[in-house]
């Protein structure tokens, strides 16, 4: 199968209403011309689960900007000062969750689990709503996994299978969100040829990925 598409067959795959996960941390690592191409597609209603919500000019803040999420799920909401206007307003659902528990949500979704025990947010408005587990006398919060229609991500070199390699603090979570998501789409900064990757150095192996846009020819 050809894993490599255009950025255009790309956007076509995230539909109205879907919930899509975006790599990066306050846009380092993020897949910036996906996003691009989806701030242009105009898709709307969607539910974003990222770790923040970037620049009010750069990465998921632009769409941020444009209302393209009815929904956004993450840790903070960044420098972006238009989410924190839309949240105070009523106008986007914010739903901020403490960051080791984004992490472990998404991988509990990826690992087929049925969620994650966790202290975190006991005592706080973070625990309204959700289910408490005690095992051996200790109090926990179950948190359930999160998924995803579609995962849009970004490795700094892919190889046409979808192998990919992280450049520094690129990876965050990028390799995380790879296995939690129906479909998962990788912008390469480098698309390389299958086999010219060491095996050693991939660290978010091609099983996991569907579709590739190379992002360097673009």
């Amino acid at each position: 199968m050809d894993k490599v598409i255009s950025i255009e067959k790309a956007v076509s795959l995230v539909k109205d209403g879907d919930t899509v996960m975006v790599g990066g941390f306050m846009a380092n690592g993020s897949p910036l011309k996906l996003l691009d191409a989806l701030l242009a597609s105009g898709r709307k209603n969607l539910t974003l689960i990222c770790n923040d919500t970037a620049f009010v000019d750069k990465g998921v803040g632009k769409l941020v900007v444009n209302k393209q999420f009815k929904k956004i799920i993450s840790t903070h909401i960044g420098l972006n000062k238009e989410t924190g206007r839309q949240m105070s307003a009523g106008e986007t659902e914010v739903d901020l969750v403490p960051q080791g528990t984004l992490a472990e949500r998404i991988r509990a979704a990826g690992f087929g689990l049925g969620g994650i025990l966790t202290p975190t947010g006991l005592g706080t408005l973070v625990e309204e709503g959700k289910q408490k587990v005690t095992v051996d006398g200790t109090t926990y919060l179950l948190e359930k996994p999160l998924f995803a229609d579609v995962a849009l991500l970004y490795a700094n070199k892919v190889d046409t299978q979808g192998n990919m390699v992280y450049k520094g603090s690129e990876n965050n979570f990028n390799s995380v969100m790879a296995s939690a998501a129906k479909i998962t789409i990788v912008e390469a900064e480098e698309l390389v040829e299958c086999g010219t990757i060491d095996p050693n150095t991939v660290m978010t192996p091609s099983v996991f990925v569907k579709y590739i846009v190379n992002g360097g020819a673009l």
